[in-house]
């Protein structure tokens, strides 16, 4: 009989959205009749601009014809989507990247999962807490084991580095932060610069809602700090800020100058090994969504897709004004989708979604699925469409304004 890979049994029991569906089924059985209403998954809830649609649709017909059909794309990406990226998502913020640091690849939750195959398993991780899931259960399953910094109220949801002389070969970091929605200051990135800089780690920078941030003294780039480049991969993604999150496109950022080590000392190009990876496990990312991905940053498709960021930033605006007249600690939701609120009476977070279904048939995320920090804690998303926004604060108003 094969042996299984055991560090699978030391994961959480259910991955966290697997048992909020578990539980809205449930519900949905014992009440037939409620009308739920979705503010939990981050999942969008716009049509594709205009723009992404037409070059989507161009592509494809495209490919119907002799010259134009395509067959295996480079695992890198297509170089008109590597020059835009360069030039609109860098340059344009005064940051060089070259082409063959940028790749192509089908989601930020994916590379996020992949990259740690390049690092030995003997490497430490260190994670804010509370955590998107994909950073603590893809580590796990290689057998690491993880140092917490819990991301509190105190901090601004936007810890340090760790201030006791800690260490670690690998750091994630997520700014706008995904679930709290806090951000990370120019000079809390530089201190986190300067930390992995002076351990020898890797920061892993998952910068996929960088299109959120509506203060432009706000770094939406890991690489606008010095010295990044030597200690920083970043990751990005069309998923919220173009409303792929069925399309699947994304991209991330290894710079040449960013290297690890053998066990005998020797420096590698971490660059060269996931261009490996990647070579290896991925065929790319088929051709008609990368010319939909390159259309975002055309003149219409950046003016329709900021019209999007607009709208769910508005809808996070009146959550988070509804939800503090219903007496909630409410933090995030000003440079993020997403809002995270104290949960009343320190309730556990898994009480306060079961409440929170029954009493106003509105499904969030409990903190807890987060990591241990996030307990007594509760993200709630602006991702849906203005009626289910309204429709959910006055219900939640309704149930929770008295306690």
């Amino acid at each position: 009989m094969a042996r299984i890979n055991e560090h699978y049994l030391d994961l959480a029991a259910g991955y966290l959205f697997p048992e909020i569906g578990r539980r809205v089924t449930a519900f949905r059985q014992a009440e037939p009749q409620a009308r739920i209403l979705r503010l939990g998954v981050g999942d969008v809830a716009l049509p594709l601009a205009p723009a992404v649609s037409e070059a989507l649709q161009r592509a494809a017909a495209e490919l119907a014809t002799g010259d134009g059909f395509r067959g295996y794309g480079p695992e890198r990406g297509y170089d008109f989507l590597i020059e835009a990226i360069r030039q609109h998502d860098y340059a344009a913020r005064g940051t060089e990247i070259a082409a063959d640091e940028i790749f192509i690849s089908d989601g930020s939750k994916q590379d996020a999962g992949n990259l740690q195959e390049i690092f030995a398993t003997a490497c430490s991780v260190m994670v804010t807490d509370p955590v998107y899931p994909v950073y603590v259960d893809t580590n796990v399953m290689a057998g690491r084991e993880i140092q917490y910094l819990p991301a509190t109220e105190a901090n601004g949801f936007a810890p340090g580095p760790p201030e006791d002389g800690a260490r670690a070969d690998l750091a994630y970091l997520c700014s706008p932060n995904n679930p709290t929605g806090g951000v990370l200051s120019r000079a809390a990135l530089a201190r986190w610069v300067a930390w992995a800089r002076d351990c020898g780690a890797v920061l892993i920078f998952d910068a996929a809602y960088d299109a959120y941030i509506s203060d432009p003294a706000l770094p939406r780039s890991i690489y606008e700090v010095d010295g990044a480049r030597e200690c920083a991969i970043e990751l990005r993604s069309f998923s919220k800020r173009a409303g792929f999150t069925g399309l699947r496109c994304a991209y991330c950022v290894v710079p040449s100058a960013c290297t690890g080590r053998t066990a005998a000392g020797g420096e590698v190009s971490l660059r060269d090994l996931w261009a490996r990876r990647q070579a290896t496990k991925f065929n790319g990312v088929p051709y008609i969504v990368q010319r939909a991905a390159a259309a975002v940053f055309s003149p219409e498709g950046r003016q329709q897709t900021e019209a999007q960021i607009a709208y769910y930033m508005e809808n996070a605006r009146r959550l988070r004004e509804g939800l503090r007249k219903a007496g909630f600690a409410v933090f995030g939701g000003e440079h993020a989708p997403y809002l995270w609120l104290r949960t009343p009476n320190a309730d556990p977070s898994w009480d306060f979604f079961d409440r929170l279904l029954r009493q106003a048939q509105v499904v969030g995320t409990p903190g807890a699925g987060f990591g241990p920090a996030g307990e007594g804690y509760f993200r709630l998303s602006a991702f849906a469409d203005r009626e289910t926004v309204d429709e959910a604060i006055t219900r939640i108003q309704r149930a929770f304004a008295h306690g």
